[in-house]
């Protein structure tokens, strides 16, 4: 997937392009004394940008852009400008992003201000930052960074060098690795959704008492709610993407290098497998088994398990190839039921003349 950055982002320091090029491992075309001073999107770039194509629908803006240097692949057409030739100019552009980018930071420390249990731990570097909630028990690992208002429940365990932003919610005894990324309003550990209805109708809830454990180097989105089960765990494995206003239910299993875009609903005790890939609202059905590698389109609805490596669409999910044929046949149903009335009423026609022809003969 590639898409045009609209956003510049820009360092104080210049980097030459002959630096860059070794840096991102990228073959360099071009003069290497020029100075790139940060990146941004090929119709936004000026003098000093760095900027990149991946997606070949983009070629004809490659020669109106006004970047110092382009990275893109090696049977690309020549740009205007300096290149940097690159297998992969969305993951080398990504990079360069990095290099001209530098996250806030807050400095190690527990602000005055938050409330960290006596007996919890809390190790070395770390940043707490003002209305933090540590509860008893629990522990941040070495170098994490909480922001402000984050509330962490009692026996939670956060590993090494995660960031954990404002208002996000990592309930008790949730168990989160090193590198983890939790990004705002995010839940971590809330009840599953486990009711029983009772003979007089009323429901009565199932205690949900179970953990969650989020692996190593996962990032969470924005307002996205991973719940507990009542038994077993709830578990994202690692290197796992979660967009923003994603569900996990309880009980899901998530494998290691999935990616689920925003607004995926996943039902509880579903198992997805590793290098996943959700489209944007993808609802995935209870107690089914998603394949290794699978890939859904956005807004398909996935009812029944899929095996590896299928690529699915439409409701209920399908084979995409079939999903596309059958697509094109719904915009004709209307014409396609008109005709069918017609050739209903003339077959009709026809058997009524045969009919009264046969009855001539037999006089």
């Amino acid at each position: 997937m590639a898409c045009v950055i609209l956003c510049t982002v820009h360092s104080a320091r210049p980097v030459k392009l002959r630096d860059l090029a070794e840096r991102l491992a990228c073959r360099l075309e071009g003069d290497g004394e020029v100075e790139v001073r940060g990146v941004a999107g090929i119709t936004q770039a000026r003098a000093g940008d760095l900027t990149f194509l991946a997606n070949r629908r983009y070629t004809k803006t490659l020669q109106t852009t006004h970047a110092a240097a382009v990275i893109l692949r090696e049977d690309a057409p020549a740009a205007p400008c300096a290149m940097l030739r690159s297998a992969n100019p969305y993951l080398a552009f990504a990079r360069a992003a990095a290099l001209f980018h530098t996250p806030p930071r807050p400095a190690p420390g527990i602000d005055r201000r938050a409330e960290v249990a006596a007996d919890a731990t809390i190790g070395e570097g770390v940043s707490i930052g003002p209305f933090v909630s540590i509860g008893p028990g629990a522990s941040v690992g070495r170098g994490t960074i909480v922001f402000p208002l984050v509330a962490v429940g009692e026996g939670a365990r956060i590993g090494e060098d995660c960031v954990i932003h404002s208002h996000a919610a990592i309930r008790e005894r949730v168990v989160i690795g090193s590198r983890v990324v939790i990004q705002n309003g995010a839940v971590i550990g809330g009840d599953g959704y486990g009711f029983v209805r009772r003979a007089d109708g009323t429901h009565e809830k199932i205690p949900q008492a179970s953990i969650v454990v989020i692996e190593d180097d996962v990032e969470i989105g924005a307002n996205t709610t991973i719940d507990r089960p009542a038994v077993g765990e709830t578990r994202i494995g690692a290197g796992t993407k979660i967009d923003n206003l994603v569900q996990v239910a309880h009980g899901v299993t998530v494998g290691r290098n999935a990616l689920l875009a925003a607004q995926v609903g996943i039902a509880g005790s579903t198992t997805i497998g590793d290098d996943v890939m959700l489209g944007g609202q993808v609802g995935v059905a209870g107690h089914v088994e998603i394949g290794r590698g699978v890939v859904a389109v956005g807004q398909s609805g996935i009812t029944n398990s899929q095996p590896a490596g299928a690529f699915v669409s439409g409701y209920p999910a399908i084979d995409n190839l079939d999903w596309r044929k059958a697509s094109a046949v719904f915009r004709r149903l209307p014409e396609i039921r008109k005709r069918m009335a017609q050739l209903e009423r003339r077959l009709v026609e026809l058997e009524e003349q045969l009919s009264s022809a046969q009855g001539r003969r037999g006089r």
